[in-house]
């Protein structure tokens, strides 16, 4: 069975567009592929964090995957660094990294530009990123459009490692889906719906209360000549509210054109609305259950011994392969 591997940093509350575009589509791969899904708090440390609120994040996150429909019985869920082995390997990806690919990378100028004190570790967490997919030997990332260039560069250090010290590394394929890989941000189409937009109406939480979501969906942005169709260039923001609309009831976005055809923006944003509580009752309701169970530290416990178990083999053949330490007879 082929592995999927998949991993988020514990930085906030995840938004409507995370479950959309990436946690709504792991749960139907789980009984086709070998799944390891990766709360990447290392990853978070690239920037300051507060102690206390990030031990929060990482204990949220865990308990949204579960709720979202991930099944520990079916995937591997855990926490990164409980697993030293994504930092072992991390560093001997930054071994076979130049810094010249890295400082072309996108996110990295884009957080570091205009800033005083920039973390190394900014420049440096791809190849932690490649080392937490290959230790899986994983063969298929599903990401969002604005991970692709982390994933090519993924593909590229394993491709070089196996080059130069023998094959160890499965080089991973990646999928992007068609719908939903970049839900827009409710207030501005242009850029992404994230988690850290200092304006709260820009995105919607996945434990938004249901007042919450329709004053936010009666507020997004749409345009002026009042008409319900899918065309991203000349109405990306009506355009994006169909794609929720279309992910969070299963129907196509040519269906739900046809219905609101004669209908002006009222209607359809508040149908649009329900079709969004309606998708996260269920997953607050079973996050609400977990967030302070036992259930979650031993579905973690058991998460970490099986990641560990299985990301120690892959390790010990890289080490091996780079000759470090002694070989084991």
């Amino acid at each position: 069975m082929q592995t999927v591997f998949s991993g988020i940093q514990p930085s906030g509350t995840l938004t409507l567009g995370n479950y959309l575009g990436a946690l709504k589509h792991f749960s139907s791969m789980q009984d086709d592929y070998s799944c390891y899904f990766c709360i990447v708090d290392q990853h978070a440390i690239t920037v300051p964090q507060d102690r206390l609120k990030l031990r929060e994040n990482i204990r949220s996150l865990a308990a949204l995957y579960i709720a979202s429909g991930i099944d520990p019985k079916k995937s591997t869920l855990f926490i990164q660094s409980e697993v030293p082995a994504h930092a072992q390997l991390g560093w001997m990806m930054q071994c076979v990294s130049y810094i010249g690919e890295l400082e072309r990378m996108t996110q990295f100028k884009d957080k570091s530009s205009g800033k005083d004190g920039v973390s190394a570790s900014l420049l440096t967490y791809p190849p932690l990123m490649a080392a937490d997919i290959l230790l899986y030997q994983t063969s298929l990332v599903p990401v969002g459009e604005d991970q692709k260039q982390h994933l090519e560069l993924t593909r590229n250090l394993a491709e070089r490692f196996n080059q130069k010290y023998g094959e160890v590394f499965t080089v991973p394929d990646v999928q992007i889906p068609k719908v939903g890989a970049r839900i827009m941000s409710l207030n501005d189409p242009t850029k992404k719906m994230s988690k850290s937009n200092p304006q709260p109406k820009s995105y919607i939480s996945l434990l938004d209360e249901p007042k919450t979501i329709e004053k936010k969906i009666k507020s997004a942005v749409t345009d002026s000549d009042g008409t319900i169709r899918f065309d991203s260039k000349e109405k990306p923001a009506v355009s994006n509210l169909l794609s929720i609309f279309s992910l969070c009831t299963d129907e196509t976005i040519e269906t739900i054109e046809a219905r609101y055809v004669h209908s002006g923006y009222g209607p359809f944003k508040a149908d649009l609305a329900q079709a969004v509580i309606d998708t996260l009752s269920p997953i607050q309701e079973r996050y609400y259950e977990l967030i302070q169970s036992s259930e979650l530290d031993e579905i973690l416990d058991r998460g970490a011994e099986k990641a560990t178990s299985s990301a120690s083999k892959t390790l010990k053949k890289a080490e091996n392969a780079m000759g470090l330490g002694r070989k084991k007879r």
